[in-house]
């Protein structure tokens, strides 16, 4: 029996591209094929295919909404999300819903084949190169919060991160409730906890520590 799949992407051009590479493989049956989200979970739901191939850029619902439906659903569909690109936060949210793979576009054809049919018997495929990113920031982010934590208040920390992304002193005040001369006195100390001298420094160590 071939393994029966599913493709979505938003894009034409990628959809017909992607259903004629399976359509190469006699191992493979394509049953359905969707431009959204939406459409996808519908005819996953339906179909219950052995795998779905899943560009995570999808309007209506995004590839990690799908995922974590499908997972919250106990559907028995694997998941091969293929991606231009994936944010170290996305990639580890894939890895703990239990994604059977990740494949990145600029990759050649071959091995997404290769993806999926590792994937539909039972194993997982996972990018090395964006699983380590995702891992090393993470375990920056530990480090660094670790080590603010032992110089800093959490309401520092808050701060820090917000001035990291460019709030002004009023938008922080706004956020936590509290006076813009109260940010001032905690901008203060936490310039002082540091010993640096000023919001670009402060943002600069915010991303250092991967705080953001």
């Amino acid at each position: 029996m071939p393994t029966r799949i599913v493709l979505a992407d938003d894009h034409p051009i990628v959809l017909d591209g992607l259903e004629q590479l399976f359509a190469l493989e006699r191992d493979f049956e394509i049953v359905h094929r969707c431009s959204d989200g939406e459409a996808t979970l519908e005819a996953v739901r339906r179909l219950r295919p052995e795998v779905l191939v899943l560009d995570i850029r999808m309007p209506k619902r995004d590839g990690l909404s799908v995922l974590r439906d499908i997972v919250a659903d106990k559907l028995p569909t694997q998941v091969v999300l293929l991606t231009a690109e994936l944010s170290e936060e996305e990639t580890l949210e894939a890895v703990r819903l239990g994604v059977g793979g990740i494949v990145l576009k600029e990759m050649a054809p071959r091995l997404l084949v290769q993806c999926v049919r590792k994937v539909s018997e039972g194993e997982r495929w996972l990018d090395q190169t964006a699983i380590r990113k995702a891992l090393d920031r993470v375990l920056r982010r530990e480090a660094g919060l670790g080590e603010a934590s032992r110089l800093l208040t959490p309401r520092e920390i808050e701060i820090v991160k917000m001035v990291a992304v460019g709030l002004r002193n009023k938008q922080i005040a706004e956020k936590l409730t509290i006076t813009e001369g109260t940010v001032k006195i905690h901008l203060h100390s936490i310039y002082e906890k540091l010993q640096i001298s000023g919001r670009v420094e402060l943002s600069l160590y915010a991303r250092d520590k991967a705080l953001v």
